[in-house]
Parts: C-alpha cells; sequence; structure tokens
C-alpha cells in the first residue's frame, strides 16, 4: 500500500474576502468555514482567530490539534468512520497544509489530572521553545454549543467541526503543485532478504478509563473490547486514528498521529536500506491481570508471527498502568527471539528514582525516557489570550505557575516529546 504526501508549505494565515492557498499564504473565508460548522445542530455559534509563532498568546483548554489534510480523488478517503465510511486509510495521494494547524478549544475546563487550565498552547516564551505547536500558524476554532449538551455529545461535534474544517482548507491545494512528495511505502523485495525486520508497537488507548460511547478512536470505533490488530503504517498517518477525548491520560494530538515520528523515522531507515519496516500493532493498556496477560501475549504473537519482525519499538499511551503492557509486551517478544526498545515517561514528582520504577524486568534493558512531568514555568501575563468564555479567559491571562505536562506538545508520551530525564 504506497502514501503520496504532497506537501505544501504554509509561512501565515490570513481572514480574507477569497478563500485559497496563495504561495505560502493560506487565506480563510470566515463566513464560509462558519457555515460549514454550524451544518451540525451542536452549535449556537462559531468564533475563529489567528495564532502566529512568537506571538504573546496563550490558547486553551485545547481540546485537539489536526493538520489540514484532504485526499486526492481515486486513494482512500477522509478521515474513514468519522467523515465518512469506514474504509482502509492509508493510500492514494494525501495534500498536506505544512506548517498549518486547526486547532480546537474545550468551552470549559477538562479538570481531571491536568487541572483547572487543562492543555494550553503557548507560542511564546520558554515553554514554546519546547513545543512544535509553536511554531505552527493556527487557526483556532471557539465552539459556543447549545446549552445543556452532554459533555460527550459537545465532544464528538468538536471532533466533527473540526476534522471538517482541516479537510475543507487542504482542499484549496489539491490542484497545486506540491514542493515537495513523499511517498510512503514498505514493499520490501528480494535483495533486501538479509535487513532486519522491524515492527512497532503503540498503544492507542488505555482502560484505565472507560471509552464514551460512539467516541471515535480507531475507524470510527471506540476501542471497548479491543484486542490488538495488525495496522498498515500509512493507516496510523493517514485518518484512522484519533486521540481519546480522555486528555488527562497524557495521550497525544491528531495531529501527532498524522506526523508520527516513530513511525516516520521507521520510514526513514526503510528507505536508507538500513531495515525492512515489517508494519505494526495497534493496542490499548489493560484493566486488570487476565486483561493484560490476553492483550500482551496477542501482541506479541502479532509481531513475532504475522509480521515475522526480528526487532520491534514500543511506545505507550499515557498513565502508569500502559507502563505495565508495554514491559510485558517486550519481555513477551524478547522471550521468543524479538529484540525489543521501549520508551516511557519519567512519571516521578519528587526526583527520586525508585518512585519512577514501574517495572525492572532483566530482559526489557533497551529503555528510551522521554521527559517527565516535574519540569515547571512561572508563566507570564500575554497579550492574546484565546479561550471560550471570560473566566477562562482571566485565568489564562497569567501570570501562573504551570507543569511541563499542561503545554501542549512539550512531554508527548509516545515519542513526540522535546524533553529527557537526567540522572547525575
Amino acid at each position: 500500500m504506497q502514501l503520496s504526501l504532497a506537501i505544501h508549505p504554509v509561512t501565515s494565515i490570513q481572514f480574507g474576502a477569497r478563500a485559497g492557498l496563495f504561495g505560502t499564504t493560506l487565506s480563510i473565508q470566515q463566513d464560509e468555514l462558519r457555515r460549514l460548522v454550524l451544518e451540525e445542530s451542536s452549535f449556537e455559534a462559531v468564533d475563529f482567530e489567528l495564532a502566529r509563532p512568537g506571538e504573546s498568546l496563550r490558547a486553551g483548554p485545547i481540546f485537539d490539534i489536526v493538520e489540514p489534510r484532504a485526499k486526492a480523488p481515486g486513494g482512500s478517503p477522509d478521515w474513514p468512520g468519522i467523515l465518512g465510511a469506514p474504509y482502509t486509510a492509508g493510500s492514494g495521494t494525501t495534500h498536506v497544509l505544512e506548517g498549518a494547524a486547526v486547532t480546537a478549544v474545550h468551552e470549559d475546563s477538562p479538570g481531571e489530572s491536568r487541572g483547572a487550565t487543562g492543555y494550553i498552547l503557548e507560542m511564546s516564551g520558554a515553554p514554546a521553545l519546547r513545543s512544535h505547536y509553536a511554531t505552527l500558524n493556527h487557526l483556532i476554532m471557539v465552539p459556543h454549543s447549545k446549552t445543556g449538551m452532554p459533555v460527550a455529545a459537545r465532544q464528538r461535534a468538536y471532533r466533527m467541526a473540526q476534522l471538517k474544517i482541516a479537510v475543507h482548507l487542504a482542499r484549496a491545494a489539491l490542484n497545486d503543485i506540491p514542493a515537495r512528495t513523499f511517498i510512503l511505502d514498505a514493499t520490501t523485495g528480494t535483495e533486501r532478504a538479509d535487513l532486519p525486520r522491524v515492527a512497532y508497537v503503540g498503544q492507542i488507548f488505555s482502560r484505565q478509563r472507560k471509552p464514551v460511547q460512539d467516541e471515535s478512536i480507531l475507524y470510527g470505533a471506540d476501542t471497548d473490547g479491543m484486542l490488538p490488530t495488525v495496522l498498515h503504517p500509512n493507516e496510523w498517518l493517514d485518518g484512522a486514528l484519533v486521540p481519546s477525548y480522555h486528555a488527562s491520560l497524557g495521550g497525544a494530538e491528531t495531529y501527532f498521529y498524522q506526523n508520527h515520528p516513530v513511525i516516520m523515522e521507521l520510514y526513514r531507515r526503510h528507505q536508507a536500506g538500513e531495515m525492512n519496516f515489517a508494519g505494526s500493532v495497534a493496542t490499548i493498556a489493560s484493566a486488570n491481570n487476565s486483561d493484560r496477560e490476553r492483550n500482551t501475549r496477542f501482541a506479541a504473537q502479532l509481531v513475532k508471527w504475522a509480521l515475522g519482525a526480528d526487532a520491534a519499538v514500543l511506545t505507550k499511551f499515557g498513565g502508569g498502568v500502559p507502563h505495565t503492557d508495554l514491559a510485558e509486551t517486550a519481555r513477551l517478544l524478547e522471550i521468543m527471539g524479538v529484540k525489543t526498545a521501549v520508551q516511557v515517561t519519567d512519571l516521578a514528582r519528587d526526583h527520586r528514582i525508585e518512585s519512577a520504577l514501574l517495572f525492572n524486568l532483566p530482559e526489557v534493558n533497551a529503555i528510551v525516557c522521554i521527559g517527565g512531568n516535574d519540569t515547571k514555568w512561572n508563566l507570564p501575563q500575554v497579550e492574546r489570550v484565546i479561550a471560550a468564555d471570560s473566566g477562562m479567559a482571566e485565568v489564562l491571562a497569567g501570570p501562573f505557575e504551570i507543569d511541563s505536562l499542561n503545554v501542549i506538545g512539550v512531554a508527548n508520551q509516545q515519542g513526540a516529546s522535546r524533553l529527557r530525564s537526567m540522572v547525575y
């Protein structure tokens, strides 16, 4: 299965009378987008704001961030299972507005472990240096849903509107010549038979939480009762996956899946002739020991026998329990002769190694630590705040102290973090 990413760089976004991509400037017609969003009966109104790199600006709480992408005719569809039938994603040509993002904010605080502010977007200062999202030009959707709507229904409406906007914007580039094209194809020939086969195992949810009924995570399904499943790497990148509403678990953003750094790095090494990218397995972290035994063994068997891998890279979804599933899957693979490397996050808040230790297995000895949650910043007052209500805007205006995990894009647990833990 071959996927071509047609890249169109975007260096600025502006509101204008004409919509389209003019050179590297994306022009947006607000009334056109407003009509698109208000097709969903869940909304009373919607506002749009722009955020630029380096601007003294803070937005939140962030619901999700999506890169504008649109499928050319003849390939797989846009967001199968959400915007249309659940056909297989990952083939054909996808036009990408690189450097742009469609970002949506919550109307109230998500609470849970992310506190009153939830995840925030910080476009300047020290946190911005550590988040890729601060380098993007954002169109921010500020929704105003109908009074009394259940939280889950409101979140579903956010998702539908955000994905529809992202596709609509990227369609402006369908007839343009891209600046460059990436072809993603993991096909191997007999001349590469001596290269090691490397698989990727990625958690996409944790049963620490119950998915919301009818929540879209994998092809529009909510993962409840899901067993590990083989996915083509292109499916991750091209619309099969979106993150859970349970952001407090330290999951990822849709933008992350669209640009999955682990999958893209494995593709890079495949294309460089260093290895064969054998494929991927999507799994979820377990709720109890019997669930864990079933899922970890199932995942390991898929990697070993369905993908025929010699080695595997494993990442976790978030939280503490997923560490255990990650480690046990790696242990089983090592026993089966498949070499593993795992990515983990230091969960200690007290700077003690002992409290960060969630597994200690001699077989699992290739461990990459990608940051922790003990970094904090004192955020100054900013010139602009984007929020859905005045109370949240007042909270976000600053100054206040914030954990690094609450600045979106800083401490991603699946491979996009710019932090690392060091022991002196």
